[in-house]
């Protein structure tokens, strides 16, 4: 590792002897900056959440259940759910002031194995393929208005998500001003057509179409296989909600921004979903619904004629802003996983010009844009919840470990210890759901590549064989020279 990583390092467990290990801030020379404030929290928050996830998960979650009355309540707790989950991770997040989301919250409290298993299963699986996806519904709706009658090529689609990846990376690489702004822009982009989607449901209720909703629990299918099934597609949906907490060192004044813009955030975001579907309902029967290729496509047709196109070009706007939101979030993520040396060291340097973290924003998109190569990458959002939900459950876990082995830590946000209970049992059902009622050797190896981590954490992490140090420093330099970055440093008090 570079001299100021060492002494970073070594500043660190200075403070770990006093009590104060994460929640003491220094001043900072090059560092990251506290630039985001409580509407650009909003923002990243409904920005991130509201993505593709509305647009095609309500056919799912209806086709688990059955009926409108159980898929409309499936919404609204899966919208509690996230809420419960991101007031644990603003206790975790104020009590541990430091980006990078679950990762410093299971070092503080498993140690670093949990915390490179997550960093390792997040970088390379979890958090680009959930990039790669978002940029692939974007490039679909994007291409849509221009091969009428029939789907776009691939190619066409494959292209048009590459340039999306890179022109995002570039964007958040360049300035963290530039990409917070996008976000608002996106933002606003997408709750005008929430907005134009929920008042025409709202008008044609007014107008009487309720006929949809008469009986809405009849022909319902309810058991524990197709609620659990149903909760997984509604929380891709509101996945997200969690992203704050990677950025939680450039929030300003986390304490009071951070909870209020889940508070803020996370029950208008329900609320919409809720509606959209509501509208969803009052021009399509649940058969009619389940039959739509595209359900916002079939709503705008039947309801903004001739000014349908409107529809696609504004979810297209939803999905890139989505996009944007969780390349600011994650490549923090890279780089606090850098910055503990569980990646290259090079991953968690900052840009001396732009100051921010433009190689693990790269690396990021790098490794995203491969996962849009192989043919059907959709086949991922299958197991994309198993292996969040883990970590999720473990970071939450973490929360009720460190109210007995960490009580020196200063919180200043204390949530009732019902809450993470709650939370944890929930993540342990959502993890064991799909092997229960649906197994697959899928889900085996998904644990396994996670477990394969430790031979890397042994090899390079723990040991630190020298060759691998000898190929390493020279790809760092290079780097270093090429986009003029350099290891966080701290100023002597």
């Amino acid at each position: 590792m570079g001299e100021g990583s060492l002494r970073k390092r070594k500043d660190q467990d200075n403070r770990k002897e006093d009590g104060q290990s994460i929640q003491s801030q220094e001043p900072q020379a090059t560092n990251l900056k506290k630039q985001v404030g409580l509407i650009s929290g909003i923002c990243m928050i409904v920005g991130t959440i509201i993505g593709s996830g509305i647009f095609v998960s309500p056919k799912s979650v209806l086709a688990n259940v059955g009926a409108v009355g159980p898929c409309l309540t499936i919404w609204a707790v899966c919208g509690v759910l996230a809420t419960l989950g991101a007031l644990c991770f603003a206790e975790l997040g104020t009590m541990i002031a430091k980006s990078g989301g679950e990762y410093p919250y299971l070092m503080e409290a498993f140690g670093p194995i949990p915390a490179f298993l997550f960093s390792w299963a997040s970088l390379l699986v979890i958090k680009p393929s959930s990039f790669a996806i978002i940029c692939l519904s974007f490039a679909e709706y994007a291409s849509a208005p221009f091969y009428p009658g029939c789907d776009p090529p691939p190619v066409v689609i494959k292209c048009l998500a590459a340039a999306a990846i890179v022109v995002i990376t570039i964007v958040n690489s360049l300035s963290v001003k530039l990409g917070s702004y996008l976000q608002n822009f996106l933002t606003a982009a997408k709750m005008i057509v929430v907005a134009i989607i929920a008042v025409t449901g709202i008008v044609l209720l007014a107008q009487g179409k309720t006929q949809n909703f008469q009986d809405s629990f009849k022909d319902s299918k309810i058991s524990v296989s197709s609620i659990g099934l149903a909760f997984y597609n509604g929380l891709w949906a509101y996945d997200g909600w969690n992203q704050l907490n990677y950025i939680t060192e450039e929030l300003k004044n986390p304490y009071r921004n951070l909870p209020l813009s889940i508070i803020i955030g996370i029950p208008l975001v329900t609320v919409c979903y809720v509606l959209i579907n509501v509208s969803y309902f009052t021009v399509m029967t649940s058969t009619e619904l389940l039959q739509s290729q595209a359900v916002a496509v079939t709503f705008g047709d039947r309801v903004l004629y001739p000014a349908s196109w409107i529809i696609p070009l504004f979810v297209a706007f939803s999905t890139i802003g989505s996009a944007n939101g969780v390349c600011f979030t994650a490549g923090r993520l890279v780089y606090v996983a850098g910055r503990e040396g569980h990646m290259l060291e090079v991953l968690s340097y900052i840009s001396v010009k732009r100051l921010t973290p433009a190689p693990a924003i790269i690396f990021y998109g790098a490794v995203t844009i491969i996962y849009i190569i192989p043919g059907d990458i959709n086949t991922l959002i299958n197991y994309f919840s198993f292996a969040v939900w883990i970590f999720y459950g473990l970071s939450v876990f973490a929360l009720i470990v460190m109210r007995f082995t960490r009580k020196e830590l200063k919180r200043p946000i204390r949530i009732p210890i019902i809450i993470p209970v709650i939370v944890t049992l929930i993540s342990i059902l959502l993890v064991l759901a799909p092997i229960i009622t649906a197994p697959e050797l899928a889900y085996l190896y998904c644990v396994l590549f996670i477990l394969s981590g430790l031979i890397f954490y042994v090899l390079f992490v723990h040991f630190k064989f020298k060759w691998s140090q000898k190929i390493s420093e020279p790809i760092t330099m290079y780097l270093q020279m090429l986009l003029e970055v350099v290891p966080p440093e701290e100023v002597a008090e």
